[in-house]
């Protein structure tokens, strides 16, 4: 017998360190050559470690948040023969060979869907947030939300009904939906789960509410305790570093979409074969048309090297909601693309990050971000910039009231229009206030004329 020390992988190019994210097995365990391992997050990827030899598992590094040096001990096992010095070499060469193409986190790209800011239309492309995103690379794996893999036949895969007893069928659920549920006394068999058959915390709140438990005498929910690991940690670091560092100010005004609705409504008439057109690519490329008037809203600023990069295309990041957290699909030369292109974009990039075959191109490099609740989007938000950009344009959702237009006579008349706030926060070390209202305003002349987006 012998003992081999795996060492933690150079993960990639300038990675001093990684954290542990979840390991996949535990002391005593026998594991496989190729096994899956553990789960580690860099600043840059999450990966997926495999086993590079065969034995049984007799130390690990650390707990679930502990961050690991590269090069230092993740593991120990126990193999049953000899490993030289070269062969140890030759596998951990190898599992950094297999990771150096990894695609994106399926636990981080499983639920993306797009909303616009129209309440009446949200489409299947990116669920935009009022946030600061975060990039990861990550390995593509098979997982719930919350970072777990628990085991599934095919057919609870498929959401099948196997006609099995209650007690041979496993629901689909987190451990943490499984702890709530257990010590609210609830069975998860009981609970009408989401549309992918998987159990979640809002299933509870409903099973809860019907059933006349929500805040019901006797039953109360538990307090939980959650570890702030993984993609979650990182955005609270980035988040935490973008409010430290920006002097952020946000301005808001109101546009008059009802124009700009009827032309989308008769584009998609007519569009063929061709994706149906949200509310996000007209906005886009209002967006693009007003750029180069306001170079200064596309950069981005080292603030260490105290260097302010204006940028020439608008590589326009998409925040989107997960039920892990936040990516950032990238829309690369936005301002090149009409109408159409960028509806397909938004889709394609949303279907590759939704199957977890995005690349790091595609979660990288943005100079602009857009961000938006869609019909949830309310009056107006204060969005946090994705740094190193120097802003951030948030559509709020689409209202409709009663205003005074003209009436074709000299006069004026009330009619009903439909009506969208647009904030945008700047970085007010690079765009000055001024700079941002007439960005914004020249923005909204755009859309309240809509045959201008068609024009040039």
């Amino acid at each position: 017998m012998a003992k081999f020390t795996f060492n933690m992988p150079d993960v990639g190019e300038g990675v001093a360190e990684a954290e542990v994210v979840e390991w996949h097995v535990k002391v005593g365990d026998r594991v496989e050559e190729d096994q899956h391992l553990v789960d580690v997050m860099t600043d840059k990827a999450t990966i997926d470690i495999e086993s590079p030899v065969s034995g049984t598992v007799t130390a690990l590094a650390g707990e679930v948040g502990d961050t690991i040096a590269i090069g230092a001990m993740l593991l120990v096992i126990e193999t049953e023969g000899e490993v030289s010095g070269a062969e140890a070499e030759a596998a951990a060469e190898q599992v950094e060979d297999e990771m150096s193409d990894a695609p994106v986190p399926a636990e981080v790209a499983e639920r993306i869907e797009v909303e616009t800011s129209d309440a009446g239309d949200q489409e299947d492309a990116a669920a935009l947030v009022p946030s600061t995103p975060v990039r990861p690379e990550p390995v593509g794996s098979e997982a719930d939300p919350q970072g777990q893999r628990p085991s599934f036949t095919s057919e609870e895969k498929n959401g099948a009904s196997t006609g099995s007893p209650r007690t041979e069928v496993k629901v689909l659920a987190s451990p943490a939906v499984r702890q709530r549920a257990k010590d609210l006394g609830i069975d998860l068999a009981q609970v009408k789960p989401a549309a992918d058959g998987r159990v979640r915390h809002a299933d509870l709140d409903a099973f809860l509410a019907y059933n006349g438990g929500f805040g019901a005498a006797g039953v109360s929910r538990a307090d939980e305790a959650i570890k702030v690991i993984g993609l979650r940690k990182r955005i609270a670091q980035n988040m935490a570093a973008a409010k430290r560092h920006i002097p952020h100010f946000t301005y808001v005004e109101e546009c008059d979409v009802t124009d700009l609705e009827t032309l989308r409504a008769q584009l998609n008439e007519g569009r063929g074969d061709r994706p149906k057109l949200t509310m996000l690519p007209l906005l886009i490329t209002a967006i693009c048309k007003t750029i180069p008037q306001f170079p200064m809203i596309n950069a981005r600023y080292d603030d260490e090297a105290n260097v302010v990069t204006r940028y020439g295309s608008v590589h326009l990041g998409m925040a989107a909601q997960t039920d892990a957290g936040l990516m950032v699909p990238v829309i690369r030369d936005a301002q090149g693309k009409n109408l159409w292109q960028l509806a397909r974009e938004i889709g394609r990039l949303a279907e590759a990050a939704r199957s977890g075959k995005a690349t790091s191109e595609e979660l990288s490099g943005s100079t602009l971000t857009i961000t938006s609740l869609g019909p949830l989007g309310g009056v107006a938000t204060t969005p946090v910039i994705n740094r190193p950009e120097v802003a951030i344009i948030g559509p709020n959702r689409i209202v409709e009231r009663p205003m005074f237009v003209a009436d074709g006579m000299g006069g004026e008349r009330i009619a009903k229009r439909k009506l969208m706030n647009i904030s945008i926060s700047c970085d007010h070390r690079v765009v000055d206030g001024h700079d941002a209202a007439s960005f914004i305003q020249a923005v909204k002349t755009l859309i309240e004329t809509p045959a201008l987006l068609l024009v040039g």
